[in-house]
């Protein structure tokens, strides 16, 4: 089956546009398949490597800066409020836990990678509450209140699973070792999540997005921009790194360019609901989105 692998974006990308509408019912899955991916990950993982480095300091700082300031820049130059929060939180939202999956497939290494899902998480959890003080409609929402708003979300798709398996590795090491033959399967789970949410974008778009063609245009573009972006500064943040490996180049490129919105959801929370979501090839998209109810004689036609 490993030879079908690299037809997986493609043929999620035609499922979604086609049966876009079908796949919204099976958006509560999408957490249930973030955490197998998780737990499959973590049982491999040996947790004593796992540790906080400076690179994850510079990334980290990369997005809360550049985030900010992209949001402030596109509204300079006029763009929409919807606009310039859907890029802020493009840049901000943490790496997707799914990106284990892939840049492990692409010879990253699974603990560096591992350590900065969590941290990533856990500062977006911090910064998230502080920008939406002042950005969005619900500024008067308290920083604590709406730190745990994002924290309780995200800790059990990130979290639970990781002291699921420190708890196998430590008293029930045959568990761990019987999950760990099939780490593999996680990069299959990672397709069907990333089949659903895409299909929940695709829905989203065409419900809600006749009136935001615009917006949908340059968020576009712009998702396309800093995902290259990211990439490149990834790989040199890696080349830089103490370790002369090509695994840190790769690990570092991969950990900071394929980032995903597990956390947006909840951001969106704090800020209007838009039609905003970066177009790089990960799973744990969009999340649910709020449907604008058609209006009377004009229901949005199924054109799947």
């Amino acid at each position: 089956m490993h030879r079908f692998r690299s037809y997986v974006l493609p043929l999620a990308i035609v499922i979604g546009l086609f049966f876009h509408r079908h796949l919204t019912y099976v958006r509560d899955v999408t957490p249930w398949l973030i955490f197998s991916i998780l737990l499959l990950n973590y049982a491999a993982v040996d947790m004593k490597k796992l540790k906080v480095t400076m690179l994850d300091v510079w990334i980290m700082l990369f997005q809360i800066v550049v985030s900010l300031g992209s949001y402030f820049l596109f509204k300079a130059f006029g763009a929409s409020e919807v606009v310039a929060q859907g890029v802020l939180a493009g840049v901000l939202c943490p790496v997707a836990a799914s990106s284990v999956v892939i840049a492990t497939i692409l010879g990253a290494n699974r603990e560096t990678v591992t350590t900065y899902t969590i941290v990533g998480n856990l500062m977006v959890s911090v910064v998230a509450p502080i920008y939406f003080s002042f950005i969005g409609t619900l500024q008067e929402v308290p920083f604590f209140e709406s730190m745990w708003m994002i924290f309780r979300r995200v800790a059990p798709t990130i979290a639970l699973p990781f002291f699921v398996a420190l708890f196998l590795q430590r008293f029930a090491p045959r568990v761990n070792t019987f999950l760990c033959r099939y780490k593999g399967f996680s990069f299959y789970l990672w397709a069907l999540a990333l089949t659903i949410t895409l299909g929940q974008t695709i829905d989203f778009m065409f419900l809600n997005g006749k009136e935001e063609k615009a917006s949908i245009l340059i968020l576009g573009i712009a998702s396309i921009v800093y995902c290259a972006i990211q990439f490149a500064v990834g790989k040199w943040l890696g080349s830089k790194s103490q370790a002369d490996s090509s695994w840190v180049r790769k690990t570092v490129r991969w950990a900071f360019g394929s980032q995903t919105p597990i956390s947006s959801p909840w951001l969106r929370s704090s800020r209007p609901c838009t039609p905003s979501g970066r177009t790089c090839s990960t799973a744990g998209r969009c999340g649910a989105r709020t449907r604008r109810p058609p209006q009377a004689g004009n229901r949005p036609k199924n054109t799947s």
